[in-house]
């Protein structure tokens, strides 16, 4: 694949965080900063998407949301309306466990025919760890006007790919949305 541009969707409101997600610690680190540990030994084209000053200490550029309170789904219209690269991989700012080899499998098994790439395993599919092409702006932007914000409808609209993965990879794939959550996490990582 050619040049890929890498952008962490650091947004949302975080009613059941109750503070910045991608900036809740996790082994003494933000999420944020494992995410993008895991990213730079494929790339250093990372950008953020968010309007908070907090994340203003890392040396990424930072992109405000077009369009506000749309979800997911604005950020990644935001993401792909500001890219200059064909095929982006699209990241939630909050899955601490993602790993550099994870991220690999999702570039080298992604085809061109695919406007979007996902991990899916028989009961979940994760569209916030993907690859998504700068072509599907147009479809995004109608979902967004429509108000049909919902990641797996997009996903059916789209010629997109799955790639399988075991129930056990789950773990490293998911995404931390609570303080009892974090805790689980921590209780079973031990």
């Amino acid at each position: 694949m050619e040049t890929l541009t890498v952008f962490i969707l650091c947004g949302g409101k975080s009613s059941r965080m109750q503070s910045e997600k991608g900036l809740v610690l996790f082994q003494e680190k933000p999420f944020i900063e494992h995410i993008i540990q895991a990213i730079l030994p494929i790339t250093d084209k990372i950008k953020l998407i968010t309007g908070s000053k907090e994340y203003d200490y890392l040396q990424y550029e930072k992109i405000p949301d077009l369009v506000l309170d749309k979800g997911p789904l604005g950020g990644i219209y935001t993401a792909l309306s500001h890219s200059e690269t064909e095929f982006n991989l699209i990241l939630s700012c909050d899955i601490p466990l993602i790993s550099t080899e994870l991220l690999q499998e999702l570039i080298s098994k992604h085809t061109q025919e695919a406007k979007i790439t996902v991990f899916a395993s028989e009961s979940k599919t994760h569209p916030l760890i993907g690859i998504y092409s700068k072509s599907i702006v147009p479809t995004i932007k109608e979902a967004i006007e429509a108000n049909k914000l919902k990641m797996m409808d997009l996903l059916q609209k789209l010629p997109h790919q799955i790639i399988n993965i075991e129930e056990s990879e789950n773990f490293h794939l998911t995404n931390i949305n609570s303080a009892d959550e974090l805790n689980d996490l921590n209780i079973n990582l031990i």
